[in-house]
Protein backbone atom coordinates (compact mmCIF):
# COMPACT_ATOMS: atom_id res chain seq x y z
CA UNK A 1 0.00 0.00 0.00
CA UNK A 2 1.31 3.41 -0.92
CA UNK A 3 0.18 6.39 1.06
CA UNK A 4 -1.37 9.31 -0.81
CA UNK A 5 0.51 12.42 0.33
CA UNK A 6 0.06 15.74 -1.45
CA UNK A 7 0.86 19.40 -0.89
CA UNK A 8 -1.46 22.02 -2.44
CA UNK A 9 -1.04 25.71 -3.14
CA UNK A 10 -4.71 26.05 -4.16
CA UNK A 11 -7.98 24.97 -2.51
CA UNK A 12 -9.00 21.30 -2.51
CA UNK A 13 -12.34 19.58 -1.88
CA UNK A 14 -12.09 17.47 1.30
CA UNK A 15 -15.39 15.64 0.75
CA UNK A 16 -14.39 14.58 -2.74
CA UNK A 17 -10.96 13.47 -1.50
CA UNK A 18 -12.49 11.38 1.32
CA UNK A 19 -14.92 9.78 -1.14
CA UNK A 20 -12.03 8.86 -3.47
CA UNK A 21 -10.02 7.52 -0.55
CA UNK A 22 -12.95 5.37 0.63
CA UNK A 23 -13.43 4.01 -2.89
CA UNK A 24 -9.72 3.13 -3.06
CA UNK A 25 -10.00 1.19 0.23
CA UNK A 26 -13.14 -0.93 -0.26
CA UNK A 27 -12.08 -3.66 2.18
CA UNK A 28 -11.56 -1.30 5.13
CA UNK A 29 -13.84 -1.85 8.09
CA UNK A 30 -13.54 1.81 8.97
CA UNK A 31 -12.23 5.09 7.69
CA UNK A 32 -11.39 7.98 10.00
CA UNK A 33 -10.81 11.47 8.67
CA UNK A 34 -9.95 14.88 10.07
CA UNK A 35 -10.42 18.12 8.15
CA UNK A 36 -8.75 21.24 9.55
CA UNK A 37 -10.11 24.59 8.37
CA UNK A 38 -9.17 28.24 8.80
CA UNK A 39 -11.15 29.40 11.82
CA UNK A 40 -13.81 31.92 10.84
CA UNK A 41 -13.72 33.52 14.29
CA UNK A 42 -11.45 35.54 16.53
CA UNK A 43 -11.10 38.32 13.99
CA UNK A 44 -9.09 36.18 11.58
CA UNK A 45 -9.26 37.68 8.09
CA UNK A 46 -6.72 35.35 6.45
CA UNK A 47 -4.20 32.63 7.22
CA UNK A 48 -0.88 32.18 5.46
CA UNK A 49 1.19 29.01 5.60
CA UNK A 50 4.72 28.97 4.27
CA UNK A 51 7.08 26.00 4.23
CA UNK A 52 10.58 24.87 3.36
CA UNK A 53 10.02 23.03 0.09
CA UNK A 54 12.97 20.57 0.21
CA UNK A 55 11.73 19.17 3.54
CA UNK A 56 7.96 19.54 3.49
CA UNK A 57 6.73 16.82 1.13
CA UNK A 58 9.49 14.33 2.08
CA UNK A 59 8.64 14.98 5.75
CA UNK A 60 4.95 14.40 5.13
CA UNK A 61 5.80 11.17 3.29
CA UNK A 62 7.99 10.01 6.20
CA UNK A 63 5.12 10.76 8.57
CA UNK A 64 2.80 8.59 6.45
CA UNK A 65 5.33 5.74 6.55
CA UNK A 66 5.54 6.04 10.33
CA UNK A 67 1.74 5.86 10.55
CA UNK A 68 1.83 2.71 8.40
CA UNK A 69 4.48 1.14 10.64
CA UNK A 70 2.62 1.85 13.90
CA UNK A 71 -0.95 0.87 12.97
CA UNK A 72 -2.60 -1.84 10.91
CA UNK A 73 -3.90 0.49 8.20
CA UNK A 74 -4.70 -0.28 4.59
CA UNK A 75 -4.49 3.33 3.47
CA UNK A 76 -3.21 6.73 4.58
CA UNK A 77 -4.13 10.09 3.08
CA UNK A 78 -2.35 13.33 4.04
CA UNK A 79 -3.22 16.50 2.15
CA UNK A 80 -1.98 19.94 3.23
CA UNK A 81 -2.36 23.47 1.89
CA UNK A 82 0.17 26.23 1.81
CA UNK A 83 -0.18 29.84 0.78
CA UNK A 84 -2.90 32.35 1.58
CA UNK A 85 -6.28 31.05 2.78
CA UNK A 86 -9.55 32.63 3.83
CA UNK A 87 -11.73 31.73 6.85
CA UNK A 88 -13.60 28.48 6.28
CA UNK A 89 -11.16 27.10 3.71
CA UNK A 90 -9.66 23.65 4.36
CA UNK A 91 -6.02 23.56 5.42
CA UNK A 92 -5.42 19.88 6.02
CA UNK A 93 -7.05 16.51 5.49
CA UNK A 94 -5.76 13.36 7.13
CA UNK A 95 -7.54 10.04 6.69
CA UNK A 96 -6.75 6.43 7.48
CA UNK A 97 -8.45 3.22 6.41
CA UNK A 98 -8.19 0.13 8.58
CA UNK A 99 -9.90 -3.15 9.37
CA UNK A 100 -10.79 -1.83 12.82
CA UNK A 101 -11.82 1.69 13.88
CA UNK A 102 -9.26 2.16 16.65
CA UNK A 103 -6.33 1.78 14.23
CA UNK A 104 -7.88 4.30 11.83
CA UNK A 105 -8.75 6.82 14.56
CA UNK A 106 -5.38 6.63 16.31
CA UNK A 107 -3.48 6.84 13.01
CA UNK A 108 -5.27 10.08 12.13
CA UNK A 109 -4.77 11.48 15.63
CA UNK A 110 -1.04 10.69 15.56
CA UNK A 111 -0.55 12.25 12.12
CA UNK A 112 -2.43 15.41 13.08
CA UNK A 113 -0.48 15.83 16.32
CA UNK A 114 2.74 15.67 14.31
CA UNK A 115 1.53 18.00 11.57
CA UNK A 116 0.34 20.51 14.18
CA UNK A 117 3.50 20.68 16.31
CA UNK A 118 6.37 18.97 14.55
CA UNK A 119 6.13 19.95 10.92
CA UNK A 120 7.69 22.11 8.27
CA UNK A 121 5.06 24.86 8.12
CA UNK A 122 5.10 28.41 9.46
CA UNK A 123 1.74 30.00 10.11
CA UNK A 124 0.57 33.55 10.49
CA UNK A 125 -2.88 35.11 10.79
CA UNK A 126 -4.08 38.44 9.49
CA UNK A 127 -6.35 40.33 11.88
CA UNK A 128 -7.56 43.94 11.88
CA UNK A 129 -4.29 45.07 13.49
CA UNK A 130 -2.02 43.24 11.03
CA UNK A 131 -0.19 39.93 10.67
CA UNK A 132 0.67 37.74 13.69
CA UNK A 133 2.89 34.64 13.71
CA UNK A 134 1.19 31.63 15.31
CA UNK A 135 3.26 29.26 17.41
CA UNK A 136 2.17 25.83 18.67
CA UNK A 137 0.46 25.98 22.06
CA UNK A 138 1.60 24.08 25.15
CA UNK A 139 -1.32 21.70 24.60
CA UNK A 140 -0.06 20.96 21.09
CA UNK A 141 3.32 19.88 22.49
CA UNK A 142 1.60 17.80 25.19
CA UNK A 143 -0.50 16.11 22.51
CA UNK A 144 2.66 15.28 20.58
CA UNK A 145 4.53 14.02 23.64
CA UNK A 146 1.92 11.36 24.45
CA UNK A 147 3.04 9.34 21.40
CA UNK A 148 6.59 8.88 22.77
Amino acid sequence: MAADVRLFSAPFEPGLEVDRFAAANPDAGGIAAFIGKVRPSGGVEALELTHYEPLTLPGMEALAREVESRWDVSGVLILHRSGLMEPGEPIVLVAAAARHRRDAIEAVDFAMDHLKSDSWFWKREKRADGWHWIEPREQDFADLERWN
